[in-house]
This record gives C-alpha cells, structure tokens and sequence, in this order.
C-alpha cells in the first residue's frame, strides 16, 4: 500500500514509519521538523545524537521505500494538499501533532501554538481529503489521556461507553466522556469529535488509538544502522516518565515523583507502537461508520511503583515534589485492549532485560545529559 505518515520524524512517528516500510510498503513521511526545532528551543534536545532528515531517510532506504516531503500541515495546505494529490495514499498515519501536556501547559504561547497546531493540522488533512475526493483509511495518533484517570465507570472500554438512558430506558452507546487533563489532551478529544463528524458526513474509514505512555527509545530496525537510531527525550516536558526516571537514575539524581506516586498510568514500549501502527493500517472499519477505537496500551502501573523499581535496581533515592498538576492524588486504572488482541497484538511487558538496554543507551550518551532540564517548568 501506498502510506503517508504525518509527523514520521518524530519519536513514534519514525520507528513506525520504518516498521510499515520494512513490511513492504511504499512510505513517505511528511513532517516540518518541528519537534526538533522544539528541543533546540527549551534546551533539551534529543539524548541520543539523532541524524539529519536527509541522512535519516538515506539510511532507510536500505530498510524499504522511503521517500520525504518537508511540509507544515497546519500552516501551509496549499503545498499539504499538493503532496497529499501527489501520493495518493491508501492509509496516512497521523503523529503530526505536539505530544506533550506539560509543554502544552507552559503559558500562552504554547497553549495557543499546541491548538493551533494539531486541531488545524488535522481539520486541514481531513477538509483536503474531502476536496480532492480521496478517502483513505486515517490512522490517529490519540492518547489514552482524553478518558481521564478514574475508574467511574469502571474498566475504560474502547472509545464509546455503552449507557441506559434514564428517562426512556433506551439503551444506547456514546463516546466516552472526555476528561482532559491538559492542553494537549483536549486536542485530541476535539480531534475525535471532528474525525467522528468526517466520518459521519464524508464517509471515511478512521481508526483512532488511544495510547499509553511510551517507554523505551529503540526497535529493531531502529538498532540496525546509527543513521536510524530513535530520539530519546528525559526532560521535564518531553521526556516520559519512566525513561526520564531511568536517566535521573543514571546521573545520580533524585527520581522525580510527583505528589504521592499514585497516578496509575497506562503504558506501552516503542516497538509495539510500531508494530500497532501496522495492525491498525491493515485493519480498516467499513466506509462510513464512526471511528473505531483501539486503546494501544500494554500494562498499567503507578508512578511510584516504577519509581521503587528502578530505586531497587540503582540504589538512587526517590524525591517526592509537589505535584504542579491538577489531578487525582491516587487513581486506580483499567484498560480494555481486546481490540489489537484481537488482531494478534501480544504486548511487551517491562522486565529487567529492557530496562537495562534503556540505562546502555543513556549510559552512552551521558555526557550529553542536562541537569538543569530534568525538573517540568510547567504549572497548572
């Protein structure tokens, strides 16, 4: 198939790119490099030297065709609709979006720029489609963020929740109720509501996946060449919470633990975000229904438990910090993921052996390891 990956330079976006082109199929990514321009800009570039796009795309050629177009989606649909005539795709994986909530709560500046951004980009990508009379199967990147982190409902089913209406007692299904926690969250609540008016009005094949905190920095395409190697962020923005607290661990520095630990959290490696990217692009829904929903996660797990475990392992000390967020203290957590499992998905679990490839590869690359950029600067 023909697949354009929005965002495919970015830290899930680029590993999945290589897993669909390594599958056989004919990749281009498009993407304006913002996420690097965005590291430069808070001082916190990527851990692992990651190369230029043109040396990137170079090297991936050797793994499938892969092709690039630099382009703002948001900002330019003159030149996306162009590229999106051009390649004719018959799947576009969406990651061209700010994917971090606390550098979408940093002030006004990037809570207007993380709105602008990916509600824009993707209204453009669905509003061209619909200009150029193309209907290919959508791929989004959601987060598992747009359900909030309660259990009121009990187990989070995927995407719609299954009600009785109290003054008919009609039994019906809704979409789940958003619940938010940050600027970035509520773009991608708004995104399904918009894919959900697409599809409806359009008739569109849209997959949605609501995925959990990723960890780990490396696949196995992404090891075969230094060219492909993977970012790794573990900044107080970008840097997720268990390959942030593994590289505290490393430098000897307290692991940050916010409030009393008890945020129970969905999580997932890198390499089977890659690898649920390619189930869900050859696994449509029928034209014209609402979007499915898969919850991409893999296991569920509390702040504080990881903290302890890598405490254990590395003798480093746990720093308990106010918690600048407005959230649950403790929560608890359950997550349906029958869909992917249904598709022959069989997660990765966290255990020691890949914990310690995460600390080989921050234990590398060490030196270029910033203190001063570890604590969230971020406040809501």
């Amino acid at each position: 198939m023909k697949i354009a990956v929005l965002g495919g330079d970015g830290f899930c976006g680029w590993p999945s790119a290589l897993h669909l082109a390594a599958d056989g199929h004919e990749v281009t990514i498009i993407d304006n490099l913002s996420r690097r321009a965005i590291g430069e800009k808070i001082s916190a570039p990527s851990l692992t030297p990651i190369s230029s796009i043109s040396e990137r795309i170079e090297a991936a050629k050797k793994v499938g065709n892969v092709n690039f177009i630099y382009c703002d989606i948001a900002q330019d649909p003159g030149r996306f609709k162009e590229a999106l005539a051009a390649i004719k795709a018959d799947v576009i994986v969406h990651f061209a979006e700010q994917r971090a909530a606390p550098y979408s709560m940093l002030g006004d500046l990037e809570r207007r720029y993380t709105i602008d951004n990916n509600v824009t980009g993707t209204n453009n990508l669905m509003s061209l489609l619909v200009d150029l009379g193309q209907r290919p199967h959508i791929v989004h990147l959601g987060t598992m963020g747009v359900y909030g982190y309660n259990d009121d409902f009990g187990e989070i089913p995927e995407g719609y929740l299954d009600v009785t209406v109290k003054s008919t007692g009609k039994d019906v299904s809704i979409t789940y109720p958003g619940n938010p926690g940050s600027i970035y969250h509520l773009t991608k609540v708004l995104d399904h509501q918009m894919m959900q008016f697409y599809a409806k009005n359009w008739g569109f094949q849209i997959t949605d996946l609501h995925q959990g905190i990723v960890w780990g920095t490396e696949t196995e395409i992404t090891k075969t060449d230094p060219a492909l190697m993977n970012r790794f962020d573990y900044d107080g923005e970008y840097g997720t919470v268990l390959n942030r607290m593994i590289s505290q661990a490393q430098v000897g520095f307290p692991l940050t633990v916010y409030g009393t630990g008890g945020q129970s959290r969905a999580f997932i490696h890198i390499q089977d975000t890659a690898r649920c990217i390619a189930l869900a692009a050859t696994n449509p829904p029928e034209m014209g229904e609402r979007p499915q929903v898969f919850n991409q996660v893999s296991e569920v797990h509390t702040v504080r438990d990881l903290a302890q475990m890598i405490a254990e392992k590395t003798g480093v000390e746990i720093g308990f910090l106010d918690n600048p967020r407005k959230e649950l203290a403790e929560n608890k957590l359950m997550v349906s993921n029958e869909g992917l499992r249904s598709l022959g998905f069989e997660p990765i679990r966290l255990d020691e052996g890949l914990v310690l490839e995460i600390e080989e590869t921050v234990g590398r690359f060490t030196d270029r390891l910033d203190k001063d950029v570890i604590l969230s600067k971020a406040r809501w």
